[in-house]
């Protein structure tokens, strides 16, 4: 018998030579163009030789009027356009905020408290198939507080949860920045569900004793994606005011969170949320791009609130019994696609590469004039980023943007890993994934990061950086500092408890 004959790989590998010459000819476009006209001026200049070349100039009519007017226009148009560029803004630094052992819920821990807590056995089950699929891991943590049985949910316990990761994290960033408090021209902090009076911006003021002219903000109520929207604010405030240096705090209390009632939409969110948060430093000072991880090049922010389904689709509400939690509707997948496609819509033309925008554009003209069942062309964003940070708000949500935006597995590692060690973190988790990529030692000088993040209302934000010095492995401070040798980890569809 012949043995059977093998797969027929050159059409394949053809069709993968013929994308990558077209996208070398159309990025390089204005490279091949100039090389030709380059060549002939030099021909040129090499067969006039010095004497004609100096015959040319001495020919040429300059009067001192004509050369110092055409000396002042290119000094004020060199001073506007540097006057209106941009000013460049830094991430100096980060730091995350790592729980201590004795906060880890394992799903035994979880599960027992679960039915102490709980009246009914049905909401237990179900908590119990969620954790099975949640793709978290065992050693995500929880607040003291939710320890107790029941809960102590409190405004006290809450406002201990708080300082308890904001303080440690600023810690850890200023001394790694070598900063001190009295260095900070702006503090932003973000914490959707624990908005107290005094606030925790003033919080962070009166614990390191700021100056009374900081510029403070305190975000709340914007979901997971506030991070974002604070590194945007922080970005604006850094337009606004030159030589300054902006502290960003995102995270998520939890203690407040907690469900007790019994309706399944409500009891997704106690089984995801975890502790975590990020302190970090932005800069506009020109002195701290030679010590700067990251430089800031796009934020792109969309919001789909005006759409009644979109808006209720993470809702805090009450249940029939007087419980308070947080409901998570069925629609949540297709409302994040749908402000994931606005999303992209409007970052793709400044991050992609021409060929990618030439496909897009031919593929919308065909569908528009020749055929409009043609399949939509989804741009390759991994011809414009090498590093993807999406918000690890749970396994469906890599799962569908790993589908939608045709990633690896690689490329989804930093989140999944997240996710399992440290659980949804909320705002925070975009920074435990970056920290992630750091500590393996993938960050090197040159490299574009985009990190996504979804959130209540409904958001879906980008940002986009672009590394300024390598990063090799993990810091004695990073959270996966004592794992990361660990990971990844196989993470099983459902895990049997």
């Amino acid at each position: 018998m012949p043995p059977p004959p093998l797969p027929e790989f050159s059409n394949s590998v053809k069709l993968k030579y013929v994308k990558l010459g077209y996208q070398y000819l159309v990025n390089h476009f204005l490279t091949f163009l100039l090389i030709p006209i380059i060549a002939a001026v030099a021909l040129e200049v090499v067969r006039l030789g010095p004497e004609e070349l100096l015959r040319l100039w001495r020919s040429l009519q300059l009067d001192l009027v004509y050369i110092l007017c055409s000396a002042f226009l290119i000094i004020f148009v060199s001073t506007v356009y540097f006057m209106k560029k941009p000013r460049p803004i830094y991430l100096v630094d980060y730091a995350l905020y790592k729980p201590p052992v004795t906060c880890r819920v394992p799903f035994a821990t979880f599960m027992e408290h679960s039915r102490l807590n709980m009246s009914e056995t049905k909401s237990v089950d179900f908590q119990m198939r969620i954790l099975e699929r949640s793709g978290l891991g065992e050693e995500t943590c929880l607040p003291p507080a939710n320890h107790y049985i029941p809960p102590r949910i409190s405004i006290e316990a809450s406002r201990e949860e708080a300082e308890l990761v904001m303080f440690s994290a600023v810690d850890t960033l200023m001394k790694k920045t070598k900063t001190k408090p009295k260095d900070f021209d702006i503090l932003i902090v973000n914490c959707s569900m624990f908005s107290p009076t005094p606030s925790l911006s003033a919080m962070i003021v009166n614990k390191y004793k700021m100056r009374s002219n900081i510029r403070s903000y305190n975000l709340s109520g914007m979901g997971c994606s506030a991070g974002l929207i604070s590194i945007d604010l922080a970005r604006d405030l850094l337009q606004a005011h030159p030589n300054s240096l902006a502290l960003v705090i995102s995270l998520e209390v939890i203690t407040p969170s907690y469900y007790r009632g019994n309706q399944r939409a409500m009891l997704l969110p106690n089984c995801l949320f975890r502790m975590g948060g990020a302190a970090i430093l932005l800069s506009n000072r020109r002195r701290d791009q030679w010590r700067a991880k990251y430089n800031l090049v796009h934020v792109v922010r969309t919001h789909k609130g005006a759409d009644d389904k979109a808006f209720r689709c993470v809702y805090e509400e009450e249940d029939q019994e007087g419980y308070k939690g947080v409901s998570l509707s069925k629609d949540l997948m297709a409302i994040a696609g749908e402000a994931l496609k606005s999303n992209i819509t409007t970052i793709g033309p400044l991050v992609l590469p021409a060929s990618e925008q030439l496909l897009f554009l031919f593929t919308l003209i065909g569908r528009k004039l020749i055929n409009p069942k043609w399949k939509p062309y989804i741009p390759d964003f991994k011809q414009a980023f090498e590093h993807f940070c999406i918000h690890a708000g749970g396994r469906a949500v890599i799962d569908e943007l790993q589908k939608n935006l045709q990633l690896s597995a690689e490329h989804v590692e930093a989140s999944r890993m997240t996710l399992h060690r440290f659980g949804n973190t909320s705002s925070s988790s975009l920074w435990y994934e970056l920290n992630y990529i750091e500590a393996k030692g993938r960050m090197k000088k040159g490299s574009r990061v985009w990190q996504i993040a979804f959130g209540s209302g409904f958001k879906c934000n980008s940002a986009v950086w672009k590394c300024n010095r390598t990063v090799s492995g993990p810091g004695s401070d990073s959270p996966w500092a004592d794992c990361i040798h660990r990971y990844p980890v196989h993470i099983p569809e459902v895990l049997k408890l």
